[in-house]
């Protein structure tokens, strides 16, 4: 606890500080000879509280309105900005990573480290926690051994989960599907699925992508890189499997 002694030194070192900043009139004799030093510090004029004009009578000056009006659109802008910027900077990040994805599918040199590559280095490329790939039943089903990260679904199943005309299903707020996700689905909380067109010959099939953040995917998000990304992996199965295109 501070004595009398120690309160009066502190209020004494108050008013010496205080005594210490410059007058109004030494603000104003200082503007004077420095006109141009609030176009080099713009941003005190935001500081500022613009006057009003009392004309009398019942005239209304909207001069101080108009100004408080300019100062939110300029606080707005500068928001958007700041937005579309954040924005840009994701995509460009996005991109980078579709990139990387594609590079490392094209580098594989056999199916089988395709399939690795697909379901999990891209676990990684892609900062999502599980990568699956999803086959619709064929005869031949039963007599393969099962591989991580491939799973068999039903027949038709790539219709009902997907819809019938969507390539591309987002999802911001789900709860992790079993049926493409298997042991990883209780950690799901957004997807994002591709249709994969391999060919007349293959069965349907999907690729699906998970994370534990709600949001990373979202209905609103724009797909391109995302369906190149499907295209390079409907092209590395169709050459690796020597099928006819689509």
């Amino acid at each position: 606890m501070a004595d009398k002694g120690d309160t009066a030194a502190g209020g004494s070192n108050t008013k010496k500080a205080a005594s210490n900043l410059p007058t109004a009139a030494q603000v104003i004799a200082y503007l004077r000879r420095h006109p141009d030093f609030l176009l080099r510090h713009p941003e005190l004029l935001d500081l500022q509280e613009a006057p009003a004009r009392h004309q009398g009578g019942t005239v209304v000056d909207l001069q101080q309105a108009m100004v408080e009006k300019l100062r939110r659109d300029v606080a707005r802008l500068r928001a958007d900005q700041d937005e579309i910027i954040a924005n840009s900077r994701d995509n460009l990040n996005t991109q980078e990573r579709i990139h990387q994805a594609a590079l490392a599918l094209l580098e594989a040199e056999t199916f089988e480290q395709f399939i690795e590559i697909v379901t999990g280095d891209l676990v990684l490329l892609l900062d999502v926690d599980v990568v699956n790939l999803c086959i619709e039943m064929t005869d031949l089903s039963f007599n393969r051994p099962a591989v991580d990260g491939v799973l068999i679904l039903e027949r038709g199943a790539v219709d009902r989960i997907m819809g019938k005309s969507r390539d591309v299903l987002l999802r911001d707020d789900v709860d992790g599907d079993p049926e493409i996700f298997a042991g990883c689905a209780d950690m799901v909380r957004s997807d994002a699925l591709l249709r994969l067109h391999i060919s007349p010959a293959a069965p349907h099939g999907l690729v699906a992508f998970g994370t534990r953040h709600p949001g990373y995917f979202h209905p609103g998000q724009a797909t391109e890189l995302l369906g190149f990304l499907g295209k390079i992996i409907e092209f590395g199965i169709r050459a690796w499997l020597d099928l006819p295109p689509p």
